[in-house]
């Protein structure tokens, strides 16, 4: 219901943006020209200016993306407006053309054409972590968020995981929602092959995400089928399971909290760990930041999650921050002696554009303290 909620608002939002912006709209010369210097022609003509613009953008970028455009359009509109009402009053006189409705509409169009870039260009993270564990140096390269079939397919999933290979990982981290609804068959059997034929010394592990398992059931596979093939692909995949690589190391791979919404439930993190050698340092791999107080509690080392995209569109990404979604949007904070790191995700889901973070994929070198330095 929350979902609904709060995508029906956006939608609603986005036709109110565009009716706005048609209103402003006829406030251009060559508008009125056409209209006769009639007002309601003007707003009329308008009108079906942005409807046609709608339509054009829905085909094109399908429905939310419109949205979006649209909500943005109009806010800079607004702001454009409100300084060109600044500048008149200091001027004592009015301009002659109307510059404030084409500057909202460059600023926007440029604005969310760097947004689409950052979402659809991959970058490199990299965060270095400390601990008095004897573990050494371990290079973690984690992503998430990929949803398979939005940014790239199976193939160019296979493509940016050869770039992440180079940086010699000693182990690939996938937090979930590895694939979504909308994720072919194909791309879901290719990207599993893809993560197989990752070069790392110690493996790939992955935790599913609230869309790994699907939820309209119309994809042609399930959540167990998924499983198999990436099992099939020698990729560890860890439901509230623990591995010790090495002799030296934990990784703990949690259930999504989405499934207590689907009727089952997950452990808690003293459940995880208990009957573990905490002495050894542990990783934990759980898709949504949302339990940081307990797993700083339990003293586990580093938590790895995605989910929020970082936001993904500002000012998505303060407001999610002030109501506490999520325990953290974006990036590493350390809690107790628990270092935790989110990441943007190396796509997206539905938007398109990234305006306040960009797509990334995540390397974390982890360090002992050395105690004869």
């Amino acid at each position: 219901m929350g979902w609904i909620l709060l995508f029906g608002g956006i939608y609603i939002g986005g036709m109110i943006a565009a009716v706005a912006a048609a209103f402003k709209m006829s406030k251009f010369g060559f508008i009125k020209k056409l209209a006769k210097d009639k007002k309601r022609w003007a707003v009329l003509i308008s009108l079906l200016i942005m409807a046609a613009l709608m339509v054009v953008l829905v085909f094109t970028i399908k429905a939310m993306n419109a949205v979006i455009v649209f909500l943005h359009l109009i806010v800079f509109w607004l702001l454009a407006d409100l300084v060109n009402s600044i500048v008149r009053k200091k001027r004592g006189k009015a301009p002659k053309r109307y510059y404030a409705g084409a500057i909202a509409i460059v600023f926007t169009t440029v604005y969310l054409c760097i947004g689409a870039y950052l979402d659809h260009h991959v970058f490199e993270t990299k965060y270095d972590v400390a601990t008095d564990k004897e573990v050494g140096h371990i290079r973690v390269a984690m992503i998430a968020d990929s949803h398979v079939g939005t940014t790239f397919d199976g193939d160019g999933f296979a493509e940016h995981l050869k770039e992440i290979e180079k940086t010699e990982p000693d182990i690939l981290v996938v937090a979930g929602d590895f694939v979504d609804d909308s994720t072919t068959k194909e791309d879901m059997i290719r990207s599993c092959e893809a993560l197989g034929n990752v070069k790392t010394k110690y493996g790939v592990y992955v935790s599913f995400g609230n869309h790994d398992k699907g939820y309209m059931n119309s994809r042609g596979y399930s959540g167990s089928d998924v499983i198999a093939e990436l099992e099939k692909n020698g990729v560890h995949v860890l439901h509230d399971e623990a591995m010790l690589i090495d002799g030296r190391f934990y990784v703990i791979g949690r259930k999504d909290r989405s499934e207590q919404q689907r009727g089952g439930g997950r452990k808690s993190m003293e459940a995880l760990i208990s009957g573990l050698d905490t002495s050894k340092y542990m990783i934990v791999i759980d898709h949504q930041p949302h339990d940081y107080d307990a797993q700083a509690a339990s003293g586990v080392d580093l938590v790895l999650s995605g989910h929020t995209h970082g936001g993904q569109v500002f000012p998505a990404n303060i407001l999610e921050a002030l109501f506490h979604a999520d325990d953290r949007v974006y990036g590493h904070e350390t809690r107790n002696n628990t270092d935790f790191i989110v990441t943007s995700g190396i796509s997206d889901w539905e938007i398109i554009f990234k305006t306040c973070t960009y797509s990334e994929y995540v390397i974390v070198d982890v360090r002992e303290n050395r105690r004869d330095q």
